[in-house]
């Protein structure tokens, strides 16, 4: 059986739609008849409960959200995946995670450390930037940010799915970390002019610098110390360490990755009118 956490998100939801006709259980916080698949309430507030759906010889696929808990949850379940004999451990990380970097890089990078000392056959996916959180930095027909002028690499969520299905359900292989990209890295200034091509109107980028674009994250809504780490972490990976691409999408899924432009045609909706 194939085990999916984390499967009403933008990965898991795109996961559970290519694993229909597989064994497939999706672990659930509450009511999901809309996934199609069989699914069961667990939590990774109590990693028992998603220990308690595996079995040896499971195949488990580990997602979720980043939140103050993150690390201990999935430590907590990857040791009772260990316990239970699951076949693989499929993970969702992020590019250039390790122990101790700023925000999600450094909660990945302490998970996948524990994943990768686990004894568990493991696969870890470490994407770039996510095309389906654009919408989130489009305000009044501006995206605010403080990458600079160098291209930065976005990956489709359905992308990181195909990935993940075509391993959960081939012969485990070897335990390996695949960096995971789109086909092509843009600018912001670029990838503006392409969302207004996208959606018929005018789109700019405003690059800010680290302290201005930290105060406008606070005026957002955000917290320090976090809104001064997320404005610093935009600086570094704009440095141009995110603008290499990979071709791990097409080794895995044997097609290549879906660029910005598909990815706007079908999440148009998606933008702020």
């Amino acid at each position: 059986m194939i085990v999916v956490t984390g499967a009403t998100g933008s990965i898991g939801r795109a996961l559970v739609g290519r694993l229909r006709g597989h064994d497939v259980l999706a672990a659930v916080r509450r009511d999901a008849e809309d996934l199609g698949v069989p699914y069961a309430k667990a939590d990774f507030d109590r990693p028992d409960t998603i220990g308690g759906l595996l079995n040896p010889g499971d195949r488990l696929f580990l997602n979720s959200s980043l939140w103050p808990g993150y690390v201990d949850a999935h430590r907590a379940v990857i040791d009772l995946a260990a316990r239970a004999g699951v076949a693989q451990i499929v993970a969702v990380s992020v590019r250039d995670a390790e122990p101790g970097a700023k925000l999600g890089m450094g909660m990945h990078g302490a998970v996948d450390a524990h994943l990768r000392k686990s004894g568990v056959p493991w696969t870890i996916l470490q994407p770039s930037g996510f095309m389906q959180n654009l919408p989130r930095d489009f305000e009044h027909g501006s995206m605010y940010g403080a990458y600079g002028t160098t291209p930065v690499n976005y990956i489709d969520a359905r992308d990181i799915a195909d990935v993940a299905a075509a391993l959960l359900t081939a012969p485990v292989g070897p335990d390996r970390d695949l960096v995971l990209t789109g086909p092509e890295s843009l600018s912001h200034d670029r990838i503006a002019e392409e969302i207004g091509r996208a959606l018929g109107r005018p789109v700019r980028y405003v690059n800010l610098p680290v302290p201005e674009m930290t105060a406008h994250l606070e005026r957002q809504g955000i917290p320090q110390p976090h809104a001064g780490d997320l404005a610093a972490l935009m600086a570094e990976t704009g440095d141009g360490r995110w603008a290499a691409t990979t071709t791990a999408v097409r080794d895995v899924t044997g097609r290549p990755p879906r660029p910005l432009s598909a990815f706007l045609a079908d999440h148009r909706d998606a933008f702020p009118a």
